[in-house]
């Protein structure tokens, strides 16, 4: 039997860890990675402490944190959560490979990529079709890639893929770009990227990979030919696994303001949540509150 278990291992799912542990309480986090979407991006420049700092190296010092600390267990296989049911003692927690008692549950599970929903998307997937540039950028190095978007992430990727590739096209449904002020002065001033504004995609072509992008502007329909497409057009939470607890239109967990889903000893963080601001500092910050909520709970029983 678990005091906590925490599903997930990014900023709020490891600091939630590292908060129980500091009071001794035996903490089992599960995941399917290390880092969460934080492992994704490229240059983070707004996370206190770091001027600039990667994705990757920012997952590598959350790993390096979470085993300071022996109260912590953490399954190095990837392990996904099917259901969490309450129980007498508490919830139990069953996931692909195994099944878990503990006394209270921290859902920080974060979310997945949104799909376009577009013909040949699920034939060319990692055949040209990627949805995480930090891990597939330099595979397209002087290739012709597309990213699909016009907010944060895509132009994060944008930036990360003009490293490699020959030429990138950011192909946004948008008048304009959305997202950082700074991120939008970086992609318009770099000349390896190109953005087509007011591009619907329609397709995506190829034989054994990706070689070409239908789109539509206004109601014109264009085809840009390519190796590479890279969907950056939001999030989805991913919470599937949850029925115990209130959810908005979404799918995002309802809780209030420390963290508390209304289910006694179930508590969230992160982007999973219906918070309304999904930043890498927002999740630890919560994440951190979550553990406190479950802390005083634990402490009540």
């Amino acid at each position: 039997m678990h005091d906590v278990l925490i599903i997930g291992a990014g900023p709020a799912g490891i600091t939630a860890a590292i908060y129980c542990a500091r009071v001794k309480l035996h903490t089992l986090v599960l995941s399917k990675n290390l880092g969460g979407q934080a492992a994704l991006s490229g240059a983070i420049e707004n996370y206190s402490g770091y001027q600039m700092i990667t994705g990757m190296e920012l997952a590598r010092k959350f790993h390096e944190h979470l085993h300071e600390f022996k109260e912590i267990e953490h399954h190095d296989a990837p392990e996904e959560v099917r259901s969490v049911e309450k129980s007498a003692k508490g919830f139990v927690v069953k996931t692909d490979v195994a099944e878990y008692e503990t006394r209270a549950v921290i859902v920080c599970s974060g979310a997945k990529a949104r799909e376009l929903g577009v013909k040949g998307e699920t034939e060319f997937r990692n055949r040209g079709v990627s949805y995480c540039a930090a891990c597939d950028a330099p595979v397209f190095k002087n290739k012709r890639v597309a990213v699909i978007g016009g907010g944060n992430s895509a132009l994060d990727a944008s930036l990360q893929l003009s490293k490699h590739a020959k030429k990138v096209f950011v192909l946004t449904s948008n008048p304009k770009l959305e997202g950082d002020a700074l991120l939008k002065q970086k992609v318009l001033a770099n000349a390896g990227i190109e953005v087509v504004y007011g591009a619907r995609t329609a397709a995506i072509r190829g034989s054994k990979f990706v070689e070409a992008i239908d789109y539509v502007v206004g109601s014109k329909g264009k085809t840009l030919a390519l190796q590479g497409i890279f969907v950056e057009i939001g999030w989805v939470p991913a919470t599937g696994f949850l029925d115990s607890a209130k959810k908005n239109g979404k799918g995002e967990i309802t809780v209030n303001s420390a963290c508390e889903t209304g289910v006694a000893g179930l508590f969230a963080a992160g982007d999973c949540t219906d918070s309304p601001e999904k930043q890498i500092i927002v999740a630890a910050g919560m994440g951190a509150t979550a553990a406190l909520s479950a802390i005083k709970y634990l402490q009540r029983k």
